[in-house]
């Protein structure tokens, strides 16, 4: 740090997360403050006296130790605490400080799926076997912490804890030493920040411990590293096999996230423990706001984890179907979308006029009767607030008008499964849960209170009009609905989840986003015990399985994933997973198709996918890969018009952009992936060029050749079009050139095409998406 009595500037750069007031001296909000420093002492364990020294010079008050929050010195060096704004507005102009960063409040993007995958225990080949099964590899999931208890936890036939590993169980009265074993080797909460701003938690209503209270965490880590359990099922549906993606992987939990959400202090503390216990993946189902990475604090703990070694997995985010939707987007983090598989649980609605209308449920109570119809409403049209009742929103509803019927509720506001609640305290038979417009037909399946189905908006659409002309006719409106229990072997599959979020990438439009998509579309995972399955207060019903959907389901997949080939791969970068992952990505469905867009039923797109769905046994032997060190994002950053200071933020090095020229453009980063932006501004011609290095690690004295598929209408070279490798490890360059022709656009419109190139050797295909967007200015 630069001293502030005052300190001198140095080499390495620190940290600092304090709180202080956006509009009074003495209110405290949080923010993040990183600054260089060369007198920080080497012991670890003097820092707090140290830190507690830095902040007096600008601080009324002489005892400083109980608000510092946290300490951070592995994936960056410095503190958290509580300051005023006075305080705050002294540390800002004080000499070496190199930004004030706000923190976010994040939030949580809430098995057949390894079998769709292609991972099955019975090969005696394949990524599985090649990787023991994940065996020795640890992830670290920073989400809500876990419920050890559960059987995808247990630590049968495992060998003893990972010697490099440096972790600790933060045991306490509800969380004994004894939750942890050889499958959970760690367990860690991180709550400072959380109370810094909301005061002491309610500990009637959370844990202070790694014990998960809300059922997001343990669903997490189970898809990640989950062991292989049966019977597993939730209230009857999807029976089978429950497992992770690395079922003999070892499990680390870092309780970042509370009631009142997931704080960036606590976060930044949960990146600096897990790279220092010795993790080699984190998976992070978190995310905000997306700002420039210098005031991202989840970037900037991201890329301290892959400078050391550590692959980081995030998910993209469940604002689709809408465009520039997609969040935790730096190159660095590998992120990644949500897609269904082939297996979904049907629950139609029966109208009175003898219409079957498609809908999806995990309801395991008591059904309606097939042979009965009962009275149909449309919530909104029953007097009172008709747009809160439309909603079914709390006390929105008159029992009067509600007893017994079924009624047809909207989506929006409060949770799916609290608009059943909603609707059964008010006398409800059953509920019908319409998507809106923007919903479009993507349907999720949930645990329902009462007998509840949802519906997709052109259905919701269909059954109101049903409803309006009944109400005239001398047949009131009528229905039931049919539940179907499990159905597998779906057709198309994998789609592209309505509710994932989509690109173009709105900090980085040269970086491709979201990278990939994986399941997360109705996935069956471990639960806690004191959570019911519907997440509602009220519901007492407990199930060792549940299933959710969100790219929160997506991303631990691709975390087991990534540890199952760093375990196959030992020497293999976190750049170079991901290059793995990526160009063995596939795009077609079971019906040999171009996956859908499960919103709009129409054929998706690279903004929609990435590179495309995951595809585990390909990405063992890609053999080639594209792989990048932290310089190069460096040059990265040079070349994104990142100031010297910025770039020392994310990265703690100073960076030479003299260097990051002869890169030529920010697209010129070494990732598995073209895209370019051209601004027309009544230019009839434009080009570009990336150039790419590609690293053998199929077999010796093999030879490439390339494929190119052009996006439509515009030219597409690759120059040389083949390399011959000599050896394994060897690196080779190629040009790739994209010549385009002004199209006709309006002030403000934009067009993306999309293509591929693919180098082969005749047994490996090395796909890269080609994206181009032409833009006619305002």
């Amino acid at each position: 740090m630069a001293a502030f009595r005052p300190f001198t500037l140095l080499s390495t750069y620190l940290f600092l997360c304090l709180t202080i007031s956006a509009t009074d001296q003495h209110r405290q909000t949080t923010f993040i403050v990183r600054v260089q420093h060369d007198v920080k002492p080497s012991v670890f364990s003097t820092h707090r006296h140290w830190y507690d020294s830095s902040l007096a010079s600008v601080s009324d008050h002489q005892i400083l130790s109980s608000r510092i929050i946290h300490t951070y010195d592995t994936v960056f060096h410095g503190f958290s605490a509580k300051l005023s704004a006075l305080e705050a507005s002294k540390l800002e102009s004080a000499s070496g400080v190199l930004s004030v960063i706000p923190e976010q409040v994040r939030h949580l993007h809430t098995t057949r799926s390894p079998e769709f995958l292609g991972l099955k225990t019975s090969d005696s080949a394949g990524l599985l076997k090649e990787s023991d099964f994940g065996s020795d590899l640890v992830i670290g999931v920073l989400d809500t912490g876990i419920w050890p208890e559960r059987q995808s936890f247990n630590d049968r036939g495992l060998g003893p804890v990972p010697v490099k590993w440096r972790g600790t169980c933060v045991a306490s009265a509800a969380f004994p030493a004894t939750s942890c074993n050889r499958k959970l080797i760690g367990a860690k909460y991180f709550s400072a920040g959380y109370e810094a701003t909301n005061g002491k938690m309610n500990e009637t209503l959370e844990h202070r411990s790694p014990r998960d209270s809300d059922g997001h965490g343990t669903h997490t880590a189970s898809i990640a590293a989950g062991r292989y359990v049966f019977p597993a099922s939730t209230l009857g549906y999807a029976r089978g096999v429950a497992a992770g993606m690395a079922p003999k992987a070892r499990l680390a939990a870092y309780k970042v996230c509370w009631n009142a959400g997931c704080f960036d202090s606590d976060i930044l503390a949960a990146f600096d423990s897990a790279v220092s216990d010795g993790v080699d993946v984190i998976s992070l189902s978190v995310g905000g706001v997306v700002v420039p990475y210098y005031l991202d604090a989840i970037a900037i703990g991201a890329y301290g984890a892959s400078d050391h070694g550590v692959f980081v997995s995030a998910s993209a985010g469940n604002g689709g179907p809408g465009g520039l939707t997609v969040t935790n987007i730096t190159p660095w983090v590998t992120t990644v979308g949500a897609g269904a598989i082939d297996r979904d649980f049907p629950a139609d609605v029966k109208l009175g006029n003898g219409k079957l209308i498609p809908g999806v449920s995990v309801y395991g109570g008591p059904a309606l009767a097939h042979h009965r119809l009962y009275p149909l409403i449309y919530a909104g049209n029953e007097g009172g607030d008709g747009y809160s009742a439309s909603l079914c929103l709390e006390g929105s509803l008159d029992p009067n008008s509600v007893k017994g019927k079924i009624v047809l509720c909207d989506r929006g506001i409060n949770s799916r499964a609290a608009k059943g609640e909603v609707v059964k305290k008010a006398g409800g038979v059953g509920m019908i849960l319409a998507n809106g417009v923007f919903d479009g037909e993507g349907l999720v399946a949930d645990c329902h209170v009462l007998p509840a189905t949802s519906v997709g908006a052109y259905s919701g659409d269909e059954i109101r009009r049903y409803i309006t002309s009944a109400s005239r006719s001398k047949s009131p409106p009528k229905a039931t609905i049919i539940f179907k229990g499990t159905r597998i072997n779906v057709r198309p599959a994998p789609v592209v989840a309505s509710f994932s979020a989509r690109g173009p990438n709105p900090e980085s439009p040269e970086i491709l986003k979201p990278d990939l998509i994986a399941p997360g579309l109705n996935i069956l995972a471990a639960w806690p015990d004191k959570v019911g399955p519907s997440g509602l207060a009220s519901d007492n019903r407990k199930t060792e399985f549940n299933i959710l959907s969100g790219t929160s389901m997506a991303c631990p997949h691709v975390s087991g994933l990534a540890a199952l080939l760093k375990a196959a791969h030992p020497e293999w970068s976190p750049a170079a997973i991901k290059s793995a992952l990526i160009t063995t990505a596939y795009t077609v469905d079971n019906r040999g198709e171009t996956m859908i867009d499960e919103s709009t039923g129409n054929s998706s797109t690279v903004m929609d996918f990435g590179a495309g769905h995951v595809h585990p046994q390909k990405a063992m032997d890609p053999g080639l890969i594209y792989d990048i060190s932290s310089y190069d994002y460096i040059d990265f950053l040079c070349n994104s018009n990142y100031t010297t200071k910025n770039i020392q933020v994310i990265t703690r090095k100073h960076s030479d952009c003299s260097r990051a020229r002869k890169a030529g453009h920010s697209g010129n980063l070494n990732v598995p992936s073209m895209t370019t932006v051209f601004q027309q501004y009544g230019k009839q011609k434009m080009s570009t060029h990336f150039i790419r290095t590609v690293t053998n690690v199929g077999v010796a004295n093999s030879v490439y050749s390339v494929s190119v598929r052009p996006p439509r209408g515009m030219n597409v070279t690759v120059e040389p079009m083949r390399l011959t490798f000599r050896r394994v490890g060897q690196k080779l360059n190629f040009l790739v050139r994209v010549k385009v022709v002004a199209r006709k656009l309006s002030p403000g419109s934009s067009i993306t095409k999309s293509g591929s190139i693919e180098w082969s050797d005749g047994k490996h295909i090395v796909s890269s998406p080609v994206v181009v967007t032409m833009q006619d200015p305002l």
